[in-house]
């Protein structure tokens, strides 16, 4: 049996170059943090979003947090992927039963597309994307402040809920690497909201959750921002070499907080170093971000070559 509290949070590598669309990608590309945690992201050639997909393994069942955006398993092959990753580990540390958990850090579609592959594993269990599953399937009962815990068998998540950006959105702390799952609410890109007061809400109570914990990298799904400070790259892009890392630190997380607040009053587009707040429908700046999409793919900016299976 794997000790999941000893030393934790445990030290793992962040230091890779994601694939980000250029020719030859996989569709899939696998990063191992640790022995027991992978992070996963789907190549920009399969889909522009190029969300970020967290497979994380206790000593009896692993949990993998979203789907992404394709429901094809052969231009996406997450089942086989998330099968050979656990096969793998099951090799290292061999188990009678193990059980996988298909959950999610909230229901938008490039966050569920691939729930389908995983219809009829075995010893498999699916939730679904609607709030009403969520809550009853962690248990929660004082939604969406309460932290709950779930346990993978050793290694006990502690999650909340964070509504605003998906009415089911949830952050996920893992002790063992401190990690903070934060899914579309907080990540180094356009963040949509559409319930501000919610939104608001939420990051008010993740600011002082992670403050409260050892927290080593924040972690949401995806990029669009450049390393160019306020720049994004549009709706669409499908090649991005000049993207930041992912993870993000407690002090940009209390950034997004303290630029929430900022925003509150102002419906409209608000532009930080880091992220960009969408308060509201925005649909002037949702009709600019097109123009710039097509202006890329008019001069080849936004280029989409074919993905290695």
């Amino acid at each position: 049996m794997i000790d999941f509290a000893a030393g934790a949070p445990v030290p793992g590598r962040l230091d890779v170059r994601w694939q980000h669309g250029d020719a030859g990608e996989q569709a899939i590309q696998i990063h191992a943090y640790d022995p027991h945690t992978y992070v996963l992201r789907q190549s920009k050639l399969t889909s522009y979003e190029a969300p970020f997909i967290y497979l994380l393994f206790g000593n009896d069942r692993a949990i993998l947090f979203d789907t992404g955006a394709t429901a094809d398993p052969v231009a996406f092959p997450l089942r086989a992927t998330v099968d050979e990753l656990i096969e793998s580990w099951l090799a290292a540390n061999p188990r009678e039963r193990y059980q996988l958990v298909v959950a999610h850090t909230h229901g938008h579609g490039d966050h569920v597309a691939g729930d389908g592959q995983f219809a009829g594993r075995p010893d498999t269990v699916v939730v679904p994307r609607e709030a009403e599953a969520v809550l009853d399937f962690f248990g929660f009962s004082d939604w969406p402040a309460e932290v709950v815990g779930y346990d993978l068998g050793g290694r006990v998540l502690e999650v909340t809920g964070i509504p605003g950006h998906h009415p089911a959105s949830i952050a996920v702390y893992d002790p063992w690497t401190g990690f903070l799952l934060t899914g579309d609410t907080v990540y180094p890109g356009r963040l949509y909201v559409f319930d501000y007061t919610a939104f608001s809400a939420s990051l008010e109570r993740l600011a002082e959750f992670a403050a409260a914990r050892p927290v080593t990298h924040v972690m949401g799904c995806h990029i669009e921002m450049s390393r160019t400070p306020g720049r994004d790259y549009p709706v669409g892009t499908r090649h991005q070499p000049d993207e930041p890392p992912p993870q993000m630190t407690v002090a940009q997380l209390i950034a997004v907080r303290d630029a929430a607040r900022l925003a509150a009053a102002s419906p409209g587009v608000h532009v930080f170093d880091d992220f960009i707040i969408y308060h509201g429908p925005c649909r002037a700046a949702m009709a600019g971000q097109l123009a710039r999409a097509q202006w890329n793919r008019l001069t080849g900016r936004d280029r989409c070559v074919p993905v290695r299976r």
